[in-house]
């Protein structure tokens, strides 16, 4: 008989260790507040301000991820518990927060949709060698800022590296490793086949496309991130957010309100926008819905992943409500990670589809470059389907090992 489950909002689940007013939120919000200023000093520092040129090191880059993080917490936080702030204020700070976080994350998301469509293109073409761009043995190292030349994906020239053959008698100077250890015969190389080729021709000009046209597009995002930085109205959402960590606008009534049954409702939102998915088809690996409806011609993203991207948003915000009931304390809860990865690569998948799209829609363009295209598209819209399928096992696995729906 499963164990029944117990609300992680519910009062009577622990009494003793759940907060029971809204200075619960006001801990929180001082305390991601806190995170964000660190987070903007530590990006100063490493020269990943508006007047710097390091925007790529590591610690630029951590910091960045770390104000993004902070931001979307209080973003998330004001839109869960807004009865109990000033609604003037928080509805001001609210989606200025949203769109520094947006902007933020635009290089990042420039960068790993390159990297990951470029390894899709090794991987599908049935290269021996790692592209560029991802090995880190050209100019494209790390950063994903390569040169956008025909090296970016090295599959159109696969190396040979047969081993040598094995003589029948070995050096008498050879180790005795040498001599014992059995030889293992390597399996023959797969049979190319006209699909293949074709593919193979065509994926180091198709990764050449999408290199200039990501790298382009990065170096745009952190431009935009340098301008925003920069800007009048960053400093105004830093200063509000430097005030935040000390003092936060709660309402009149938060002192004596229970937060708890707000949170119950960001669950609630969560739960029936997942049963408006389509989880029974999604329970079926490669049932080839995702690839069906991701072939429209319209270059706008295909409306059967925006409710996907929906249940991921209601997710984060389910989870940061209970880093507001729960604090350092909050529960780590497995099921709800694992279904947070899988949207997460949903949305990264959907979004390396649409690149693709986009580039097999150049003018001018070779046919093998717009044949690899195609298949690096339609492989996207399969790791679309496979991330589904990933997250409905997590969902229903959490459904029936705690008894919820």
């Amino acid at each position: 008989m499963a164990q029944q489950h117990h609300d992680l909002t519910d009062s009577a689940a622990a009494p003793a260790a759940l907060p029971v007013t809204g200075e619960a939120l006001a801990g929180y919000l001082r305390g991601q507040a806190t995170e964000f200023l660190r987070a903007l000093r530590l990006h100063r520092e490493t020269g990943g301000g508006p007047n710097g040129s390091g925007g790529g090191t590591a610690d630029a880059v951590a910091a960045a991820r770390a104000l993004r993080r902070s931001a979307r917490r209080i973003s998330g936080s004001l839109h869960t518990f807004r009865p109990l702030l000033d609604p003037g204020w928080s509805e001001e700070i609210r989606p200025e927060l949203a769109w520094l976080s947006g902007t933020l994350a635009l290089e990042h998301a420039c960068e790993s949709r390159l990297d990951r469509l470029l390894l899709a293109l090794h991987r599908l073409s049935g290269a021996t060698t790692v592209p560029t761009q991802i090995s880190g043995t050209g100019t494209g190292t790390g950063s994903g800022t390569g040169t956008g030349s025909g090296t970016a994906v090295s599959a159109a020239a696969p190396t040979t590296t047969a081993a040598p053959a094995v003589p029948t008698s070995a050096p008498t100077s050879a180790s005795a490793s040498q001599r014992t250890a059995p030889q293992r015969r390597r399996p023959p190389p797969p049979r190319p086949t006209p699909d293949r080729g074709n593919l193979t021709v065509g994926a180091a000009k198709a990764g050449a496309l999408l290199d200039r046209q990501l790298t382009l597009a990065r170096t745009r995002a952190h431009s935009t991130a340098l301008q925003a930085l920069g800007s009048s109205r960053f400093h105004a959402v830093a200063d509000k957010v430097a005030v935040l960590a000390s003092e936060v606008p709660l309402a009149p009534h938060a002192a004596t309100t229970d937060p708890r049954p707000l949170a119950t409702a960001a669950e609630e939102r969560l739960t029936d926008a997942v049963a408006a998915l389509p989880l029974v088809t999604a329970g079926h690996p490669y049932n080839a819905e995702a690839l069906i409806h991701g072939l429209s011609p319209d270059p706008a993203p295909h409306p059967q992943d925006a409710p996907w991207h929906q249940v991921r948003l209601l997710l984060r915000l389910h989870r940061y409500a209970l880093e507001v009931l729960h604090g350092s304390d909050a529960p780590l809860d497995v099921r709800l990670l694992s279904a947070g990865q899988a949207l997460d690569r949903h949305r990264d998948a959907s979004e390396a589809a649409a690149a693709a799209a986009q580039a097999a829609r150049t003018p001018r363009i070779a046919p093998a470059t717009a044949y690899a295209l195609g298949v690096l598209h339609a492989d996207q819209r399969h790791e679309v389907e496979a991330a589904r399928y990933a997250f409905q096992r997590s969902w229903q696995k959490q459904t029936i090992g705690t008894g919820t729906s």
